[in-house]
């Protein structure tokens, strides 16, 4: 493990800051300079020999610091030979000599470097009570990098007892470090390396990727092919869960590659049998009784006879090793050919599979966007049926007609957001916003559902929680009327209790418990797994009962693990249902005011607009409902001729659709912009998958209303402008 650098580091740095006078000392110096050197150079045959010679030298002695870092020494050589209960056994002897004395950064070093041997040898306990120990230390000398380095090893304690959100914290604190060196990015790396590996975990694949390339990147300011090739593997398995076989196997031949380049560099590395001989010369305290029973084996000829027959053995057995290798060679080019069919195989699946999903999306998109112009005709027209006194006998049915055009407008927006999630053309926003304002807000504007079915809406908020955040408000605020939306729906004269508590609070951000309960008709057991699949809605007689898509809790699924969280729900049949999720949200340092201003529909009176509509049923809608607050208006049907309006009369506003024939109500905008740039202009869209708001604003527009859009929020909008 390449972390284990940062140990020998500091024996480096602080192994000679003592220099005596004393022959003894500077020889006990010398050895442990040289064990070092060759350890460097991996020539740990050597290296063990000088750091054996510094124990035998510092016993003679009894010099208790020499002896406690020749000690670490070779428990540090032991640990680069995988060698971890020897090393274990060894540091343990080091730390017993440094208790003697006052604390040194080195017995931080080997409580460190026991650490990594206990997490080897799979014992997270032992790991984590000497990492404790290593920190004690460091916090008195306020070592804020070998903290860094400790609070890496933690987070993959954590994460090996199954603490996945607290190893979350840690590596997360790691990322947030701008420190720019070679230690640093190698526990970067590391730290991303083993999010994507948490995430893997959850199958939350894209998110596994995206720390995995993360990790790779910074892999290559340190230059560890040990850390890359581990990277590889992890996104080569990452690739294999999602389908792709050629991008997995094409990391995956890198990893080996990488893999054999390191065993062929390490030439050097001590063989068993000479590591066996060292152990038992730890044993031997009489060296010139051992120099003389060297001396006798290499005179008695039943020795050379033994190396002659191992010498016979080792050849043959070389010979079946080749043997076997050519064998095996000639298997795995035959399974390379059958792989490489496959993968053509699997490639033109893939090509067909990506053909169907962009024609679905297409498909989706066109469907969406042409069934809102029809549909805006629907719902202006039923307003204003509405608003002109129509008979007691059609009131129902213009309130039905409503009532139908409104629930198909839901249906439509919801497969529009889980086609553009799905797509990928979801981005979040960082933005200071009040969570506690937002959650109140969201109780207000739910208070009239919530009384016409007897119910009552309970918000408990944590009082720790920051009044300012950093995070996105809108993703927030769609999951959370979403889960508040469909427990009303199916509760009846109960309660809705909205709880809102701190998991954890630290200087630069907040882990926020979220949880919506409530006391309606709850989910069936064998039903918990599928509903938050697209249409679900656990059964035919719940959705003929209660309506509704089946895509609300799909989005709401989706929108939290991209905001990096995962979603529970626990459900006992005729008690209620309860859904929790976790989010990270940073602490914002701004204080947030509230700049929003009631509008006077007043001022609307007697303003002349410009309409630029091809559709001759809208333009008679919109002509409509601009008249009926007293407004008045000119009506064009394409952007050549909107154009030439606006340069020859003032216009209180310009409301430009944006498919029109000819050039478009962007390029129209743009056009116009050339010579005003202070007459709003409102854009009117039956918005598609491919379009969003901050695209149509860049070409100039102040501000856009989607069809069908709301009267209030039309006349509001307008208001705000002119």
């Amino acid at each position: 493990m390449k972390i284990a650098t940062f140990v020998f580091l500091i024996f480096t740095i602080t192994l000679f800051s003592q220099k005596s006078g004393m022959k003894q000392k500077d020889s006990i110096a010398y050895y442990l300079k040289q064990a070092n050197f060759n350890t460097n150079k991996l020539n740990y045959k050597n290296s063990l020999i000088f750091a054996q010679n510094a124990i035998d030298l510092a016993e003679k002695n009894n010099d208790i610091i020499y002896k406690s870092k020749s000690y670490a020494t070779i428990g540090y050589i032991y640990f680069k030979l995988h060698k971890f209960k020897d090393a274990i056994y060894v540091l343990k002897k080091s730390v017993s000599n440094f208790s003697q004395i006052k604390p040194l950064s080195e017995k931080a070093s080997v409580y460190y470097l026991l650490g990594l041997c206990f997490l080897e040898e799979k014992n997270a306990l032992d790991a984590e009570i000497n990492f404790n120990k290593a920190d004690t230390i460091y916090k008195n000398e306020n070592d804020f990098q070998a903290r860094e380095m400790l609070n890496l090893q933690k987070g993959i304690v954590y994460k090996t007892k199954g603490k996945l959100e607290l190893a979350r914290v840690l590596f997360e604190d790691i990322l947030f470090n701008n420190d720019d060196n070679q230690d640093e990015f190698r526990t970067k790396a590391e730290a991303l390396y083993q999010m994507g590996t948490i995430e893997a975990q959850f199958e939350r694949n894209s998110l596994a990727l995206n720390y995995l390339n993360r990790a790779l990147l910074i892999n290559k300011k340190n230059v560890d092919p040990e850390q890359k090739s581990k990277i590889l593997l992890a996104i080569s398995l990452v690739y294999e869960k999602l389908g792709d076989k050629n991008k997995s196997y094409d990391f995956l031949k890198n990893h080996i590659i990488i893999k054999d380049s390191i065993y062929n560099n390490i030439n050097t590395k001590i063989e068993d049998d000479e590591y066996n001989q060292f152990k038992e010369r730890e044993h031997i305290k009489d060296l010139n009784q051992r120099k003389k029973d060297l001396e006798e084996k290499e005179k008695n000829s039943k020795f050379s006879k033994l190396i002659s027959i191992l010498a016979i053995a080792l050849i043959s057995i070389l010979s079946l090793l080749s043997l076997s290798l050519y064998k095996n060679n000639i298997i795995r080019n035959r399974n390379n050919e059958i792989l490489k069919e496959k993968n053509d195989e699997l490639t033109i699946a893939k090509n067909k599979v990506e053909r169907a999903m962009k024609a679905r999306s297409d498909f989706l998109s066109t469907v969406s966007h042409e069934l809102r112009t029809p549909l805006n005709a629907i719902n202006g027209i039923t307003h204003l049926l509405l608003e002109e006194n129509p008979k007691e006998t059609q009131v129902e049915y213009l309130k039905s007609l409503k009532f139908s055009g409104n629930y198909l407008l839901t249906f439509i927006n919801e497969i529009l957001e889980a086609n553009r999630i799905e797509s990928n053309k979801i981005e979040i926003e960082y933005i200071n916003f009040n969570l506690k304002e937002l959650v109140n807000n969201i109780q207000n504007s739910l208070k009239e559902i919530a009384i016409s079915n007897g119910n009552k809406i309970i918000v408990n908020i944590d009082d720790k929680i920051p009044d300012n955040l950093i995070g996105d408000p809108t993703k927030i605020s769609q999951i959370l009327i979403n889960l508040i939306n469909n427990a009303l729906k199916f509760t009846s004269n109960g309660f809705i209790t909205i709880n809102l508590n701190t998991e954890a609070l630290e200087s630069n951000f907040s882990l926020i418990k979220f949880k919506i309960s409530d006391t309606g008709i709850g989910i069936p057991h064998d039903k918990l797994e599928s509903i938050f699949e697209s249409f679900s809605q656990g059964s035919i007689e719940i959705n003929r009962t209660y309506g509704g898509t089946g895509l609300g809790l799909t989005i709401v699924k989706n929108l939290v693990e991209i905001l990096g969280g995962n979603i529970i729900v626990e459900s006992k049949v005729g008690e209620g249902s309860q859904f929790w999720f976790i989010l990270k949200l940073a602490i914002g340092s701004k204080q947030i005011v509230n700049t929003e201003k009631t509008v006077d529909l007043k001022i609307l009176i007697g303003k002349k607009l410009l309409l630029v509509e091809d559709n001759k049923i809208n333009q008679m809608i919109t002509r409509k409902m601009l008249e009926s607050k007293k407004m008045s208006c000119d009506i064009v049907d394409n952007g050549e001729d909107a154009i030439e309006l606006v340069r020859k009369n003032k216009y209180a506003a310009i409301l430009m659709d944006v498919h029109l024939p000819g050039i478009n109500g962007t390029i129209a905008t743009e056009k116009i912009r050339e010579f005003d740039n202070k007459t709003p202009i409102i854009a009117l869209t039956a918005i598609s998958l491919n379009e969003n708001r901050d695209s149509l604003l860049g070409f100039g527009m102040n501000d856009v209303l989607t069809k069908p859009f709301e009267p209030e929020n039309f006349y509001e909008i307008i208001a705000k402008y002119v």
